[in-house]
């Protein structure tokens, strides 16, 4: 098992220097989405290839983005991280689903897969820093209708990675994750496999509710550790549909809090 571990530094840093640098990471953030939009993506696009080519390059373009942003935030300090497993994500038909503590977990998630999908929020097609990138790379907005599920389903029969935040938003400081059904109506209708990402942030930061400008008072820590693999067949043989993925939502709701309590 591969590990991509960051040392830890205890010693509490110059709270005033972390706070411009996450400001900054804010500014670049934005900025980034934007060049991806007017330049980046728009080049891209007039490479040769087919459709699904052109897809691919975007994501990974994205992808490339996010895994600079995650390096910049090291680099000026604002925090450390270690990823476990990173090499069993992104195979086909694997639905990722991830616990959701705080701001920056998708960009995570992201720049560890390298064509991965993923549902978003719906604010994010609106946003003029997020829309071009979005678009560009056909992920799937979370409006919460059937018609969002089995696009999300379609994606995975297809052949492709899906990243899925089970509980639809960040996690409520100092509650444990709620998942809802949808992952689970997903994975039962078109994964191949389902491969949980158990995701810590200490101290908590960037969580929901919180200006960005609360940063802890030392450097946080981000972890993320793969799990293992779930075969969604096993849910879905011999109950109907809904039952089936109260089953598999339940599974995954106990596990993550008993992974997460164990972390």
């Amino acid at each position: 098992m591969e590990l991509a571990t960051y040392p830890l530094n205890q010693r509490r840093d110059a709270w005033a220097w972390r706070l411009v640098a996450t400001g900054a990471s804010f500014v670049l953030f934005g900025l980034g989405g934007l060049l991806l939009r007017v330049l980046i993506l728009p080049l891209l696009a007039c490479l040769p290839g087919d459709v699904i080519t052109r897809r691919r390059r975007a994501r990974a373009a994205i992808s490339r983005a996010f895994h600079l942003h995650v390096q910049f935030m090291y680099r000026t300090r604002v925090l450390d991280f270690e990823i476990e497993g990173a090499e069993r994500l992104g195979r086909p038909g694997q639905l990722v689903v991830a616990n959701h503590p705080s701001l920056i977990d998708v960009v995570f998630l992201v720049s560890q897969i390298r064509d991965a999908n993923c549902v978003v929020k719906q604010s994010l097609f609106d946003n003029p820093c997020t829309r071009g990138p979005v678009r560009t790379a056909q992920y799937i907005g979370n409006d919460g209708s059937m018609d969002m599920l089995e696009r999300a389903a379609d994606v995975l029969r297809e052949g492709q990675c899906l990243i899925v935040f089970p509980e639809g938003t960040r996690t409520v400081p100092g509650r444990p994750p709620r998942f809802h059904r949808g992952a689970a109506a997903i994975a039962l209708r078109g994964a191949r496999t389902v491969t949980p990402v158990f995701i810590t942030v200490d101290p908590p930061t960037l969580t929901k509710g919180t200006p960005w400008y609360h940063i802890p008072v030392c450097r946080f820590r981000a972890r993320l550790r793969v799990g293992a693999d779930i075969d969604p067949a096993l849910f879905g043989t011999d109950a109907p549909a809904p039952i089936a993925s109260r089953q598999l939502n339940d599974h995954l709701h106990h596990l993550f809090l008993r992974e997460l309590a164990a972390s």
